[in-house]
């Protein structure tokens, strides 16, 4: 599975300005005044929120001080701590402090954020109704989904629901997508994203976020039935769930349709090895050796084999 790199929630949320004299209570004005304060405060530094509720004032439905407001809520709204944890990973990152106790057992210790309900709240209104302004914004709705996901920690209750919203949106209204970062957005980069996510509800590691991951792979896979991204989806959540005749029975349904899919070959030869089972170790090796794509799993995959008839 692909690894999930979130988007940077504050980053590149406003529109850079060009150099030149704006008046001061103008839209541009306030943008600039803003960015300049925050390069030397902090977006949520001294100063900060008062020049927001001037701007907002001013401009209410400026889509920048919308975002503006955004950074600094959720900059405001969480404070970080460490906390031992008897766990080994949590919200899929490792410790930040791993260490050994007198007797040597594992102590490990994790950066957890706690969050002011009211004031993330502020900042979700703010991002929606920047959002609302500019439905076609890519990466706003990548924050939203980034900050939902960060405040919901292990249950990504509304992170899911707001994920297939936007998939609803991008399959039935097809839009042009408008992203800072990209000239354009194509459906394979937008499937990408999705699994982006898909793969961090998967690492998250709870019930919930197990759960999430399978809702939205399913979800997805109502608009691309053919996608083995997705289908190879709903094979691992089975293997997870060490439900081991529908996770195989799922990965030849991707090997049928796509017969060099590495990630449904090595699940099912996993699968045989947990097992013990030779024989259905050598028909997926056999597959790969058959199908793979890449020199090295072929050849891997044939050695194998051939220690495996030695046996």
């Amino acid at each position: 599975m692909k690894k999930k790199i979130l988007l940077p929630l504050l980053a590149s949320l406003l529109f850079l300005l060009p150099l030149g004299a704006q008046e001061p209570d103008s839209r541009e004005g306030f943008l600039r005044r803003y960015n300049n304060l925050v390069d030397r405060v902090g977006p949520d530094g001294l100063g900060v929120e008062s020049l927001l509720d001037k701007w907002a004032e001013a401009w209410p439905d400026d889509t920048n001080q919308q975002l503006a407001r955004f950074s600094f809520c959720f900059s405001r709204c969480r404070t970080a701590r460490i906390e031992q944890m008897d766990r080994d990973r949590y919200l899929g990152q490792s410790p930040v402090l791993p260490m050994t106790d007198s007797l040597g057992n594992k102590v490990n210790y994790f950066q957890v954020f706690d969050y002011d309900d009211e004031v993330f709240g502020a900042a979700l209104q703010a991002i929606t109704k920047a959002i609302s302004a500019k439905e076609n914004q890519l990466d706003w709705r990548f924050s939203k989904i980034d900050a939902l996901l960060a405040y919901e920690k292990e249950e990504p209750e509304m992170a899911l629901q707001e994920l297939k919203t936007l998939v609803d949106y991008h399959f039935t209204r097809k839009p042009d997508w408008v992203h800072e970062q990209l000239e354009n957005v194509t459906p394979e980069q937008f499937n990408a994203f999705m699994q982006d996510y898909c793969v961090h509800l998967f690492r998250i590691g709870s019930d919930t976020s197990t759960e999430a991951f399978r809702s939205l792979s399913e979800h997805l896979l109502r608009y691309s039935k053919n996608e083995p991204l997705y289908m190879d989806n709903i094979g691992s959540y089975y293997l997870l769930k060490k439900d081991y005749k529908k996770a195989q029975k799922q990965f030849d349904q991707v090997l049928k349709k796509h017969p060099s899919d590495l990630t449904a070959l090595k699940n099912c030869i996993l699968m045989a090895r947990t097992r013990k089972d030779v024989k259905m170790e050598k028909k997926y090796l056999a597959l790969m050796a058959a199908n793979a794509e890449n020199e090295t799993d072929r050849m891997s995959a044939q050695v194998r084999l051939e220690a495996l008839g030695k046996k």
